[in-house]
């Protein structure tokens, strides 16, 4: 049995990474979910996939979160 724990994260969240990247960004904004997580640079717009336990792994901070959308609410 485990007891793992998953960050829960949306898209729209901007989050900071541990290792900056080659621009010199730190910081990110989720733009998909998936078994992969989609980030872009907020720096240079550079779009990277990690794996959700790399992404787990390198997780700093969350700088802002995104409100998810309610499917009960119903958009009509």
């Amino acid at each position: 049995m485990s007891t793992a724990r998953f960050v829960e994260v949306h898209v729209g969240d901007v989050v900071r990474l541990r290792k900056p990247h080659p621009c010199g960004g730190t910081d990110w904004t989720i733009v998909r979910l998936g078994a992969d997580i989609g980030l872009r640079c907020d720096r240079c717009q550079h779009r990277i996939l990690l794996a959700r336990s790399v992404f787990e792994r390198r997780l700093k901070a969350f700088l802002s979160r995104a409100v998810p959308e309610d499917p009960s609410l119903g958009g009509d």
